[in-house]
Protein backbone atom coordinates (compact mmCIF):
# COMPACT_ATOMS: atom_id res chain seq x y z
CA UNK A 1 0.00 0.00 0.00
CA UNK A 2 2.87 2.32 0.74
CA UNK A 3 4.72 1.13 -2.43
CA UNK A 4 1.00 2.52 -4.16
CA UNK A 5 1.22 5.74 -2.20
CA UNK A 6 4.47 6.64 -2.71
CA UNK A 7 4.31 5.90 -6.73
CA UNK A 8 1.46 8.29 -7.10
CA UNK A 9 3.17 11.13 -5.58
CA UNK A 10 5.90 10.85 -7.91
CA UNK A 11 3.58 11.02 -10.39
CA UNK A 12 1.75 13.74 -9.43
CA UNK A 13 5.27 15.40 -8.97
CA UNK A 14 6.45 15.04 -12.53
CA UNK A 15 2.93 16.33 -13.85
CA UNK A 16 3.61 19.80 -12.09
CA UNK A 17 6.65 20.17 -13.16
CA UNK A 18 5.60 18.94 -17.05
CA UNK A 19 2.85 22.30 -16.65
CA UNK A 20 5.24 24.68 -15.30
CA UNK A 21 7.45 23.98 -17.98
CA UNK A 22 4.78 25.15 -20.33
CA UNK A 23 4.20 28.53 -18.95
CA UNK A 24 6.14 31.89 -20.21
CA UNK A 25 8.49 32.96 -17.11
CA UNK A 26 6.73 35.95 -15.26
CA UNK A 27 8.58 39.24 -15.84
CA UNK A 28 10.23 41.14 -13.24
CA UNK A 29 8.44 43.86 -13.41
CA UNK A 30 5.32 44.92 -15.18
CA UNK A 31 4.18 48.40 -15.33
CA UNK A 32 0.76 49.95 -14.35
CA UNK A 33 0.40 51.61 -17.24
CA UNK A 34 3.03 52.21 -20.42
CA UNK A 35 3.02 55.02 -22.39
CA UNK A 36 1.73 55.01 -25.87
CA UNK A 37 5.04 56.63 -26.87
CA UNK A 38 8.08 57.76 -25.22
CA UNK A 39 9.87 60.46 -26.34
CA UNK A 40 13.43 59.96 -26.96
CA UNK A 41 13.77 63.49 -25.75
CA UNK A 42 12.24 66.40 -23.63
CA UNK A 43 11.93 69.46 -25.38
CA UNK A 44 13.52 72.39 -23.03
CA UNK A 45 14.01 75.10 -25.58
CA UNK A 46 11.23 78.18 -26.39
CA UNK A 47 8.99 78.05 -29.24
CA UNK A 48 9.93 78.44 -32.62
CA UNK A 49 9.34 81.72 -34.31
CA UNK A 50 5.48 81.92 -35.84
CA UNK A 51 4.33 80.16 -32.10
CA UNK A 52 4.80 83.77 -31.06
CA UNK A 53 8.46 84.36 -31.28
CA UNK A 54 9.71 87.77 -32.57
CA UNK A 55 10.76 86.75 -36.43
CA UNK A 56 11.15 90.38 -37.84
CA UNK A 57 11.13 94.06 -36.61
CA UNK A 58 9.86 97.14 -37.73
CA UNK A 59 10.13 100.86 -36.97
CA UNK A 60 6.97 103.36 -38.31
CA UNK A 61 6.55 107.11 -38.32
CA UNK A 62 4.26 109.68 -39.42
CA UNK A 63 5.20 113.63 -39.30
CA UNK A 64 2.85 116.46 -39.65
CA UNK A 65 3.04 120.32 -39.27
CA UNK A 66 -0.80 120.71 -39.36
CA UNK A 67 -1.73 122.36 -35.74
CA UNK A 68 1.36 124.65 -36.79
CA UNK A 69 -0.05 128.88 -36.39
CA UNK A 70 0.19 131.73 -38.25
CA UNK A 71 1.01 135.06 -36.78
CA UNK A 72 -2.32 137.21 -36.82
CA UNK A 73 -5.09 137.87 -34.33
CA UNK A 74 -7.93 135.43 -33.43
CA UNK A 75 -12.12 136.21 -33.79
CA UNK A 76 -11.84 138.50 -30.98
CA UNK A 77 -9.27 140.64 -32.39
CA UNK A 78 -6.80 139.57 -30.03
CA UNK A 79 -2.89 138.72 -31.39
CA UNK A 80 -2.07 135.68 -32.18
CA UNK A 81 1.75 134.38 -32.27
CA UNK A 82 3.58 132.60 -34.61
CA UNK A 83 3.82 128.65 -33.77
CA UNK A 84 5.16 125.84 -35.06
CA UNK A 85 4.45 123.10 -34.07
CA UNK A 86 6.05 119.38 -35.74
CA UNK A 87 3.96 116.00 -34.42
CA UNK A 88 6.21 113.07 -35.10
CA UNK A 89 4.14 109.30 -34.12
CA UNK A 90 6.17 106.43 -34.09
CA UNK A 91 5.80 102.83 -33.38
CA UNK A 92 8.64 100.43 -33.28
CA UNK A 93 7.05 96.50 -33.14
CA UNK A 94 8.03 93.22 -33.97
CA UNK A 95 6.40 90.41 -35.81
CA UNK A 96 6.05 87.05 -35.57
CA UNK A 97 6.41 84.16 -38.14
CA UNK A 98 2.53 84.82 -39.03
CA UNK A 99 3.03 88.69 -39.45
CA UNK A 100 1.15 88.80 -35.79
CA UNK A 101 2.09 91.62 -33.34
CA UNK A 102 4.60 90.28 -30.71
CA UNK A 103 5.47 93.51 -28.97
CA UNK A 104 4.79 97.24 -30.02
CA UNK A 105 5.72 100.40 -28.25
CA UNK A 106 4.39 103.92 -29.64
CA UNK A 107 4.97 107.13 -28.58
CA UNK A 108 4.78 111.07 -30.33
CA UNK A 109 6.63 113.86 -29.80
CA UNK A 110 5.37 117.48 -30.61
CA UNK A 111 8.35 120.05 -30.47
CA UNK A 112 6.75 123.70 -30.57
CA UNK A 113 8.61 126.61 -31.62
CA UNK A 114 7.05 129.73 -30.69
CA UNK A 115 8.07 133.20 -31.71
CA UNK A 116 7.19 136.59 -30.19
CA UNK A 117 5.75 139.50 -32.31
CA UNK A 118 8.85 140.43 -33.94
CA UNK A 119 9.17 136.74 -34.97
CA UNK A 120 12.11 135.87 -33.00
CA UNK A 121 12.19 132.32 -31.35
CA UNK A 122 10.96 132.52 -27.48
CA UNK A 123 11.24 128.86 -26.79
CA UNK A 124 13.75 127.45 -24.94
CA UNK A 125 16.11 125.69 -28.12
CA UNK A 126 18.69 124.10 -25.46
CA UNK A 127 16.48 122.08 -23.15
CA UNK A 128 15.67 118.46 -25.01
CA UNK A 129 11.57 117.77 -25.80
CA UNK A 130 9.99 115.36 -24.08
CA UNK A 131 7.78 112.74 -26.08
CA UNK A 132 4.20 111.96 -24.63
CA UNK A 133 5.58 108.28 -22.62
CA UNK A 134 8.51 110.14 -21.08
CA UNK A 135 6.07 113.17 -20.04
CA UNK A 136 3.25 110.72 -18.45
CA UNK A 137 1.42 112.71 -15.90
CA UNK A 138 2.74 116.23 -17.03
CA UNK A 139 1.07 115.63 -20.46
CA UNK A 140 -2.17 116.92 -18.46
CA UNK A 141 -4.82 115.27 -20.46
CA UNK A 142 -6.14 113.30 -17.51
CA UNK A 143 -8.78 116.20 -16.58
CA UNK A 144 -10.21 116.08 -19.80
CA UNK A 145 -10.50 112.67 -20.64
CA UNK A 146 -14.28 111.20 -20.52
CA UNK A 147 -12.36 108.20 -19.05
CA UNK A 148 -10.12 110.12 -16.68
CA UNK A 149 -6.83 108.06 -17.87
CA UNK A 150 -3.84 110.07 -19.23
CA UNK A 151 -1.92 109.34 -23.00
CA UNK A 152 0.43 106.89 -21.72
CA UNK A 153 -2.44 104.93 -19.88
CA UNK A 154 -4.69 105.09 -23.11
CA UNK A 155 -1.43 104.10 -25.63
CA UNK A 156 -0.76 101.28 -23.34
CA UNK A 157 -4.22 99.50 -23.54
CA UNK A 158 -4.14 100.41 -27.42
CA UNK A 159 -0.50 98.31 -27.32
CA UNK A 160 -1.90 95.66 -25.56
CA UNK A 161 -4.99 95.13 -27.73
CA UNK A 162 -2.83 95.00 -30.69
CA UNK A 163 -0.64 92.26 -29.73
CA UNK A 164 -1.64 89.06 -31.05
CA UNK A 165 -3.14 90.40 -34.06
CA UNK A 166 -2.43 91.24 -37.89
CA UNK A 167 -1.90 94.23 -39.18
CA UNK A 168 -4.87 93.54 -41.38
CA UNK A 169 -6.53 92.76 -38.16
CA UNK A 170 -5.90 96.17 -36.69
CA UNK A 171 -6.56 98.89 -39.60
CA UNK A 172 -9.86 97.04 -39.30
CA UNK A 173 -10.31 98.65 -36.24
CA UNK A 174 -13.72 100.11 -36.32
CA UNK A 175 -13.76 103.47 -35.32
CA UNK A 176 -16.21 106.29 -34.48
CA UNK A 177 -15.80 110.47 -34.73
CA UNK A 178 -16.05 111.70 -31.33
CA UNK A 179 -15.80 115.26 -32.01
CA UNK A 180 -13.92 116.93 -35.19
CA UNK A 181 -10.33 116.79 -33.49
CA UNK A 182 -11.25 113.15 -32.67
CA UNK A 183 -12.28 111.28 -35.93
CA UNK A 184 -10.60 107.90 -35.61
CA UNK A 185 -11.73 106.48 -31.63
CA UNK A 186 -11.57 103.10 -31.09
CA UNK A 187 -15.55 101.65 -31.19
CA UNK A 188 -14.91 98.25 -30.36
CA UNK A 189 -16.53 96.55 -26.55
CA UNK A 190 -12.56 95.78 -25.30
CA UNK A 191 -11.50 99.22 -25.91
CA UNK A 192 -14.13 101.94 -24.89
CA UNK A 193 -13.12 102.10 -21.47
CA UNK A 194 -9.49 102.59 -21.83
CA UNK A 195 -8.59 104.07 -25.58
CA UNK A 196 -10.62 107.60 -25.90
CA UNK A 197 -7.77 109.13 -28.14
CA UNK A 198 -7.89 109.57 -31.65
CA UNK A 199 -5.74 106.40 -33.00
CA UNK A 200 -5.14 106.87 -37.06
CA UNK A 201 -1.84 107.96 -36.63
CA UNK A 202 -0.53 105.29 -34.42
CA UNK A 203 -2.15 102.53 -36.67
CA UNK A 204 -0.70 104.28 -39.76
CA UNK A 205 2.54 104.38 -37.80
CA UNK A 206 2.28 100.52 -37.22
CA UNK A 207 1.40 99.52 -41.26
CA UNK A 208 4.58 101.41 -41.75
CA UNK A 209 6.83 99.10 -39.70
CA UNK A 210 5.04 96.21 -41.27
CA UNK A 211 5.84 97.26 -44.74
CA UNK A 212 9.27 97.95 -43.41
CA UNK A 213 10.00 94.74 -41.34
CA UNK A 214 13.15 93.20 -41.90
CA UNK A 215 14.50 89.79 -40.51
CA UNK A 216 15.45 89.40 -36.72
CA UNK A 217 16.59 86.15 -36.24
CA UNK A 218 16.95 85.38 -32.63
CA UNK A 219 15.30 88.06 -31.37
CA UNK A 220 13.52 87.99 -28.00
CA UNK A 221 12.77 92.05 -27.21
CA UNK A 222 12.25 94.98 -29.13
CA UNK A 223 12.75 98.52 -27.76
CA UNK A 224 12.00 102.11 -28.74
CA UNK A 225 14.11 104.94 -28.31
CA UNK A 226 13.23 108.58 -29.04
CA UNK A 227 15.18 111.97 -28.37
CA UNK A 228 14.45 115.43 -29.65
CA UNK A 229 15.77 118.72 -29.74
CA UNK A 230 14.55 122.24 -31.21
CA UNK A 231 15.92 124.82 -33.51
CA UNK A 232 15.06 127.74 -35.67
CA UNK A 233 15.98 131.28 -37.21
CA UNK A 234 14.60 134.71 -35.90
CA UNK A 235 13.36 137.09 -38.58
CA UNK A 236 16.35 139.56 -39.04
CA UNK A 237 19.49 140.25 -41.52
CA UNK A 238 22.72 138.04 -41.87
CA UNK A 239 25.91 139.41 -41.76
CA UNK A 240 25.70 140.69 -45.54
CA UNK A 241 22.73 142.72 -44.60
CA UNK A 242 20.69 140.42 -46.71
CA UNK A 243 16.92 139.27 -44.95
CA UNK A 244 16.58 136.09 -43.17
CA UNK A 245 12.69 134.79 -42.29
CA UNK A 246 11.74 132.90 -39.27
CA UNK A 247 12.01 128.87 -39.51
CA UNK A 248 11.26 126.38 -36.91
CA UNK A 249 13.50 123.27 -36.64
CA UNK A 250 12.95 120.06 -34.73
CA UNK A 251 15.48 116.90 -35.00
CA UNK A 252 13.78 113.71 -33.80
CA UNK A 253 16.04 110.93 -33.57
CA UNK A 254 14.23 107.56 -33.06
CA UNK A 255 15.39 103.78 -33.21
CA UNK A 256 13.21 100.64 -32.91
CA UNK A 257 16.26 97.76 -31.76
CA UNK A 258 15.68 94.18 -31.45
CA UNK A 259 17.71 91.88 -28.90
CA UNK A 260 18.52 88.58 -28.10
CA UNK A 261 18.33 86.93 -24.86
CA UNK A 262 22.00 88.06 -23.95
CA UNK A 263 21.02 91.58 -24.44
CA UNK A 264 23.14 91.74 -27.91
CA UNK A 265 21.65 93.85 -30.88
CA UNK A 266 19.84 91.48 -33.62
CA UNK A 267 18.49 94.53 -35.55
CA UNK A 268 18.64 98.52 -35.42
CA UNK A 269 16.82 100.42 -37.20
CA UNK A 270 17.77 104.30 -36.55
CA UNK A 271 16.02 107.34 -38.49
CA UNK A 272 16.02 111.27 -37.83
CA UNK A 273 12.70 113.48 -38.82
CA UNK A 274 13.95 116.55 -39.38
CA UNK A 275 11.12 119.20 -39.68
CA UNK A 276 11.27 122.63 -40.63
CA UNK A 277 8.30 124.97 -41.05
CA UNK A 278 9.25 128.05 -42.80
CA UNK A 279 7.50 131.73 -42.38
CA UNK A 280 7.60 134.36 -44.22
CA UNK A 281 7.66 137.97 -43.43
CA UNK A 282 4.69 138.62 -42.14
CA UNK A 283 4.59 135.03 -40.24
CA UNK A 284 2.57 133.47 -42.37
CA UNK A 285 3.56 129.66 -42.60
CA UNK A 286 4.85 128.64 -46.46
CA UNK A 287 5.38 124.77 -46.33
CA UNK A 288 1.90 122.50 -47.47
CA UNK A 289 0.71 121.72 -43.93
CA UNK A 290 -1.56 119.07 -45.25
CA UNK A 291 2.05 117.37 -46.67
CA UNK A 292 3.27 114.32 -44.51
CA UNK A 293 6.81 115.18 -43.37
CA UNK A 294 9.39 112.32 -44.40
CA UNK A 295 12.65 111.21 -42.45
CA UNK A 296 16.18 111.12 -43.76
CA UNK A 297 15.84 107.40 -44.79
CA UNK A 298 12.49 108.41 -46.73
CA UNK A 299 14.46 111.18 -48.08
CA UNK A 300 17.66 108.91 -49.46
CA UNK A 301 18.62 111.15 -52.46
CA UNK A 302 16.69 114.15 -51.87
CA UNK A 303 18.38 114.41 -48.26
CA UNK A 304 21.42 115.90 -50.45
CA UNK A 305 24.21 115.20 -48.02
CA UNK A 306 26.48 113.36 -50.41
CA UNK A 307 28.38 116.48 -52.16
CA UNK A 308 29.72 118.13 -48.90
CA UNK A 309 29.97 114.43 -47.35
CA UNK A 310 34.40 113.67 -47.24
CA UNK A 311 33.59 109.84 -48.56
CA UNK A 312 30.33 110.97 -50.98
CA UNK A 313 27.56 108.82 -49.09
CA UNK A 314 24.44 110.23 -48.01
CA UNK A 315 22.99 109.61 -44.73
CA UNK A 316 21.04 106.67 -45.41
CA UNK A 317 24.27 104.68 -46.68
CA UNK A 318 25.96 106.01 -43.92
CA UNK A 319 23.17 104.82 -41.39
CA UNK A 320 23.06 101.42 -43.07
CA UNK A 321 26.38 101.25 -42.35
CA UNK A 322 26.38 102.41 -38.41
CA UNK A 323 22.99 99.82 -37.99
CA UNK A 324 24.97 97.02 -39.35
CA UNK A 325 28.17 97.91 -37.08
CA UNK A 326 25.96 97.64 -34.30
CA UNK A 327 24.51 93.65 -35.03
CA UNK A 328 26.18 91.47 -32.55
CA UNK A 329 27.25 94.37 -30.31
CA UNK A 330 25.75 94.79 -26.22
CA UNK A 331 25.15 98.39 -25.57
CA UNK A 332 28.11 98.99 -23.69
CA UNK A 333 29.88 97.88 -27.00
CA UNK A 334 27.97 100.66 -28.82
CA UNK A 335 27.77 103.51 -26.53
CA UNK A 336 31.61 102.55 -25.68
CA UNK A 337 32.43 103.42 -29.26
CA UNK A 338 35.61 106.25 -29.85
CA UNK A 339 34.36 109.17 -31.50
CA UNK A 340 36.76 112.18 -32.59
CA UNK A 341 35.75 115.91 -33.21
CA UNK A 342 35.57 116.45 -37.06
CA UNK A 343 34.41 120.22 -36.88
CA UNK A 344 32.26 122.08 -34.43
CA UNK A 345 28.73 120.97 -35.98
CA UNK A 346 30.90 117.49 -36.15
CA UNK A 347 31.64 116.06 -33.04
CA UNK A 348 31.01 112.79 -32.37
CA UNK A 349 32.61 110.89 -35.39
CA UNK A 350 33.32 107.26 -35.24
CA UNK A 351 36.87 106.48 -34.60
CA UNK A 352 37.44 103.28 -35.42
CA UNK A 353 38.89 101.50 -38.35
CA UNK A 354 36.19 99.66 -39.79
CA UNK A 355 33.56 102.73 -40.29
CA UNK A 356 36.32 105.57 -41.40
CA UNK A 357 35.39 104.80 -44.80
CA UNK A 358 31.31 104.65 -44.41
CA UNK A 359 30.34 106.75 -41.49
CA UNK A 360 30.94 110.32 -41.05
CA UNK A 361 27.93 111.98 -39.29
CA UNK A 362 27.63 112.89 -35.60
CA UNK A 363 26.39 109.64 -34.14
CA UNK A 364 26.15 110.78 -30.33
CA UNK A 365 21.51 111.40 -31.16
CA UNK A 366 21.34 107.51 -32.71
CA UNK A 367 23.98 106.08 -29.95
CA UNK A 368 21.49 107.85 -27.70
CA UNK A 369 17.93 106.22 -28.86
CA UNK A 370 19.32 102.76 -29.46
CA UNK A 371 20.68 103.08 -25.76
CA UNK A 372 17.03 104.16 -24.44
CA UNK A 373 15.66 101.61 -26.88
CA UNK A 374 17.92 98.96 -24.58
CA UNK A 375 15.76 100.20 -21.35
CA UNK A 376 12.63 99.90 -22.86
CA UNK A 377 12.63 96.98 -24.73
CA UNK A 378 9.71 94.07 -24.32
Amino acid sequence: MKKIFTMMLVLALIASALVGCSQPAAPAETPAEAPAETPTETPTETPAAGEGMIAKVGLGQNISIAKSKDAGTDANGNPVMAQAQMDVTMAAVGFDADGKVVSVTLDVVQPKVAFDSDLKITSDVKEEVKSKKDLKEEYGMKGSSAIGKEWYEQAAAFEEWMIGKTVDEITGLKVKEVNPSHQNVPDVPELTSSVTITVESYIAAVEEAWINAVDAPGAETVGLGVETHISGKDKGLDANGKEVLPRAQSDTYMSATAFDKDGKVVVALIDNAQVRVNYDAEGKVTNDKAAEGKTKHELKEEYGMKDSSPIKKEWYEQMTAFQDWMAGKTIDEITGLKVKEANPTHQNVPDVPELTSSVTITVEGYLAVVKEASEMAR
